[in-house]
């Protein structure tokens, strides 16, 4: 059987949840119409409500995508990945995302750490990011890959 934390232990652990840096407290404005297609309002990257530590989440995209093909021979191959990325970093008077994410397995796998283009409007107060660059060097090569995220909210 499992204990009940004592109080002390409890309180530790809402002390330590309640912790921010104060990165983690900045209240950077996005400007609304980069990302909803509506008049332009501001709306904070991260908001807090007084003394709340309680965040106002922004967006985020789905992305699946293949790399392009690299090496010679039996060797030439691709790989693919998949993933979320990162929830809004304005820039200039629209915004980007990083994408964090490893390749798939094929004797070797590569890390893509990248930063998307501004958001491109497709209608509807949608948007989608152009993404293009190049994998970590594993294996003695690198990939490159261009593809562009997926759609935020696509339910809604």
């Amino acid at each position: 059987m499992s204990r009940e934390p004592s109080s002390r232990e409890r309180q530790r652990r809402e002390d330590k949840s309640n912790t921010k840096t104060e990165a983690e407290k900045s209240t950077q404005a996005v400007p609304a119409q980069a990302y909803a297609g509506e008049p332009t309002q501001t709306v904070p990257a991260k908001a807090y409500a007084g003394d709340s530590t309680e965040t106002v989440q922004t967006h985020v995209h789905e992305f699946v995508a293949s790399t392009k093909l690299a090496e010679e021979g039996d060797d030439r191959h691709n790989h693919r990945f998949a993933g979320v990325t990162s929830e809004v970093i304005p820039k200039g008077s629209s915004h980007v995302h990083v994408i964090l994410v490893n390749t798939d397995f094929f004797n070797h796998h590569h890390e893509v750490a990248i930063e998307t283009g501004p958001a491109i409007h497709v209608g509807n107060g949608k948007h989608v990011h152009f993404v293009k660059g190049t994998t970590t060097l594993d294996d003695g090569h690198v990939h490159e890959l261009e593809f562009a995220t997926l759609i935020q909210k696509p339910l809604i």
